[in-house]
């Protein structure tokens, strides 16, 4: 596998985290205040992508100690 390639499965791979984690925020956050799970994913289905502000669900280097 080139540099390139593993660069490119390393980012895909970093975004389907990113979009994993900011799904289950939702569906917590969904079920906190009463609606189906189902309601948190329609945001990625209608667009495809993930959230402008995914970049804060991204692990921080608190808990690396």
């Amino acid at each position: 596998m080139s540099t390139q390639e593993q660069a490119r499965a390393l980012m895909i791979r970093h975004q389907q985290m990113n979009r994993n984690r900011e799904q289950c925020a939702l569906s917590r956050a969904a079920a906190e205040v009463g609606m189906p799970a189902e309601a948190a994913e329609l945001w990625s289905h209608v667009h495809n992508r993930s959230h402008a502000s995914s970049s804060a669900y991204n692990p921080s280097n608190v808990g690396m100690s």
